[in-house]
Order: structure tokens, then C-alpha cells, then sequence
């Protein structure tokens, strides 16, 4: 025996079969020589009957043994492979390997985080205690046929989930063939959603064009019968279905503003615009709105051109609808202020530093409550209903603003204080290239 070798590492490449026939031939041994020692079996007879036993032991391994490639000798079962393994982890979705017991055979690190009550080896309905996955897994096994479910997951947030059962053959340690169940989950919430807004943005729209709508044909219909010779009705009428056309415009056109941006929202603007005369343009053209408020507008922009890779006419939406909010509901204040300014992102590493552009646009007005702000990028979300329409807002301005500022891979920041006010903040990476439209 070498050095450092012990009787271990000697007789850990021997199969089982191998182990197995000298285990038997040991106790034979041991058997026969007592037998002899006591006088009850002769010799020669002893031996012939171990020779006997040695052939009965050894011959059935050596021809299995000969029969066989090295390859070709299996010492783990084909289910439990690292092979079988790393093909479930690979699995993008939660995904979990059953054998037909319904025990867990293997699960990736997407199904241990959504359900972390999986263990290796233990029954998965036990972890998995939502009807509609149970009643899926027993027919699955029961009939080895491919089965879905769709249930509702509502730990620790409401996803809709879909679950998929596909029977997989896999090779056994014999050479049969068993039918496991391939278990993945889908996340349905985003479908579920998309949907969900869909609905509602029908919804609202129809809701929001039906009211201006009702207005116009009942003044048409009252200048048609009582007010047709009353003149100061008439102008009293005209002037309001005058208010209500706009509105209805004004509507439709955010309408077609945000479909057109949506539409171009994986393409993103290559030429170069300076954006300092744009917002100048557009504090110009606000000025008789901020005269009839009463409202101050400050400005404070640098000299220099500031260029952004951009769409000149998406930005003037952009930045007429946050001055123009600031100025219809924050005009208690008396004051606007709109500044640009370069930052450095305070979250940027070292490596990523990269500066951007912040147009802000603070007022001085009642501010909005804490609980409003998530939601006031959504379409047709107001925090005052009855204001929001009396300043003639249609709801999707601010939606409008998110999704232009999403097509120039930018961000939109949003801090209020009640009683203090509101700054909403355009951030634009800073652009490159030379030319300037």
C-alpha cells in the first residue's frame, strides 16, 4: 500500500456490483471456516463450495462489466445529473422539476424566490397550497398530459400568475424511461395591467369627450327653440359651446400628441435642439396666461446654447404643459420660477458620473398632497376633478410629459409640500453631437 493511502480511497472506485460480491465472498468465508474449524464440513468440500461461490459472485459483474464502456457505467440516477440541473436553473421563468410522486426534484433560483416554502425531495403541493395548482398537478400526474393553470397570487403583492405543466421523459438508472412534470410560472400582471388600462383610458376618454358633447347639443338645441331671439342668451350660450369646442380640441389633440409619442417611443431623437430658446419660446407665449393670473414668471437660464438630442416640438409640449400647469394651479402663490441648471446624478458612481440637464419649475401655490404624487403621471388622474376641469386641464398632461421625456431617456421629478408649493423637475442626458437644429 502506497503512503497516504487508506483502505478507503482503495475501494472507492469499485462499483456497487463489486463492492456487493465481496461482501458476500467475505461472509462465506468467514461461514465455511468456522464450519471447518468445528469439524462439520470436510475440507476439500469447503473449498470446492467457496470456489463455488466465488463463480456465483464474480462471474455475473465481470460480464457486465465487460459489456460496458466506462462511459457507459452510471453511478447517479439521469434525473438527479448536474446536466438535468443546470437545464431548470437555466429556465428564465420559476421553474420546478416533479417526479411522479409530485416530490420536488430540482427547482431554479426564480421558483425558490416565489415560492420559498419548496424544498428538494418534499411533496411540492405542500408548498404550493392554491387550489387551482393542486387540482392542475394531480391530473397532470394522473394523466401525464400537459396541463395550465391560471390563478391569482395575492403574497405579498396581487400578481396573476399562469402555471404550466409539461410531462418530460427522462432516462432512468436502468434504461427505462420515467415521466417527470416540468412545472413554470408566467407572470401575467404586466397582460393583466396593459388590459386594465386599456379599459379604464376608453373609459375616461368616453367620458371626458361625452360631457362637452352633452353641453354642445344642449345649447344647440336652446338656441334652436327659446333663446333663437333672446341676443344676450345667444351670446351667453355661443360664448360657453365656444369653451366646450376648445376643450374637446384640446382633448383630442393631447390624444393624438400621446399616441404619436407612444408610437415613437423605441425610437429616440437624433438631431441636436438647444433648448434654452425653446422654453423661452414657450414663457413667451404663457405670458398672457400669467397676466390674467396674476402670476410672476422668473427666469433662469444660462447664456450659453444648452443641446440635447430631441424633438423641437415634442419639447414645446413638454414645457408649455409644465409652466402652463404651474401657472393655473399654482397662481395663489403669485410666482414661477423656471430655471436650468447641470447636475450630477447624486446616485452615479465614479465610473457613470454623467451629467444631465434639469429644467425645474417650482411654484409657490397650495402644493399637493403626499398621497397624489405616484399617480399624477397617470392618464385622466386628477387630484381636484372639479378644478382640474374649471382651468380647462384634460387630464393627460402630465402623462404626456412622462412619456416624451421617456422617449428622450430622461426622467421627470416631482416634490411638493402642502402649503408650500410644487417643483417638477424635466432631467435630459446631455448630448454630443455638433449640430444644432
Amino acid at each position: 500500500m502506497a503512503t497516504g493511502e487508506t483502505p478507503s480511497s482503495i475501494f472507492a472506485p469499485w462499483s456497487d456490483r463489486l463492492r456487493h460480491a465481496a461482501i458476500i465472498l467475505l461472509a462465506a468465508g468467514l461461514a465455511l471456516t468456522v464450519l471447518v474449524a468445528f469439524g462439520q464440513l470436510p475440507l476439500p468440500l469447503a473449498a470446492a463450495a467457496f470456489v463455488l461461490i466465488v463463480a456465483a459472485a464474480l462471474v455475473p459483474w465481470q460480464i457486465h462489466n465487460g459489456s460496458a464502456s466506462p462511459g457507459d457505467i452510471r453511478t447517479e440516477d439521469p434525473v438527479e445529473a448536474a446536466a438535468v440541473n443546470a437545464i431548470v436553473a437555466g429556465i428564465p421563468d420559476p421553474a420546478v422539476l416533479l417526479d411522479r410522486a409530485g416530490r420536488v426534484i430540482h427547482l431554479n433560483a426564480a421558483a425558490s424566490q416565489l415560492a420559498p416554502a419548496l424544498r428538494k425531495n418534499e411533496l411540492a403541493q405542500f408548498a404550493l397550497r392554491s387550489p387551482e395548482i393542486v387540482a392542475a398537478l394531480r391530473e397532470a400526474i394522473a394523466t401525464t398530459q400537459p396541463r395550465r393553470a391560471t390563478y391569482l397570487d395575492q403574497v405579498p403583492v396581487d400578481r396573476w400568475m399562469e402555471l404550466v405543466i409539461t410531462p418530460v421523459p427522462v432516462p432512468t438508472r436502468f434504461g427505462g424511461v420515467d415521466k417527470c412534470m416540468l412545472m413554470t410560472f408566467h407572470d401575467l400582471t404586466p397582460l393583466r395591467r396593459v388590459e386594465e388600462m386599456r379599459a379604464d383610458f376608453v373609459a375616461n376618454a368616453s367620458h371626458e369627450l361625452r360631457t362637452p358633447l352633452a353641453a354642445l347639443s344642449g345649447f344647440i338645441d336652446t338656441l334652436q327653440g327659446p333663446a333663437k331671439d333672446d341676443p344676450k342668451a345667444r351670446e351667453r350660450f355661443l360664448s360657453i359651446m365656444q369653451a366646450q369646442a376648445k376643450r374637446m380640441a384640446r382633448l383630442i389633440d393631447d390624444l393624438l400628441s400621446l399616441s404619436r409619442v407612444e408610437l415613437s417611443a423605441h425610437v429616440r431623437p437624433d438631431t441636436m435642439v438647444d433648448i434654452v430658446p425653446i422654453i423661452r419660446q414657450v414663457v413667451d407665449g404663457l405670458e398672457p396666461l400669467a397676466r390674467e393670473r396674476q402670476v410672476e414668471i422668473e427666469v433662469d437660464l444660462p447664456e450659453p446654447p444648452v443641446t440635447i438630442a430631441g424633438d423641437r416640438e415634442e419639447l414645446l409640449r413638454l414645457f408649455e404643459n409644465l409652466i402652463e400647469n404651474a401657472l393655473k394651479y399654482g397662481a395663489s402663490g403669485g410666482k414661477v420660477i423656471v430655471s436650468l441648471s447641470t447636475v450630477v446624478p447624486a446616485k452615479a458612481g465614479p465610473a457613470d458620473a454623467v451629467p444631465e440637464y434639469r429644467v425645474t419649475v417650482r411654484d409657490f401655490g397650495p402644493g399637493i398632497a403626499p398621497e397624489h404624487l405616484p399617480r399624477l403621471t397617470e392618464r385622466f388622474y386628477r387630484v381636484d376633478v372639479g378644478d382640474s376641469r374649471a382651468q380647462g386641464g384634460t387630464g393627460l398632461g402630465l402623462s404626456l410629459v412622462k412619456h416624451i421625456l421617456a422617449r428622450h431617456r430622461g426622467r421627470l421629478l416631482i416634490e411638493s409640500v402642502p402649503r408650500q408649493g410644487a417643483t417638477f423637475t424635466a432631467c435630459f442626458p446631455q448630448g454630443k453631437s455638433p449640430e444644432v437644429a
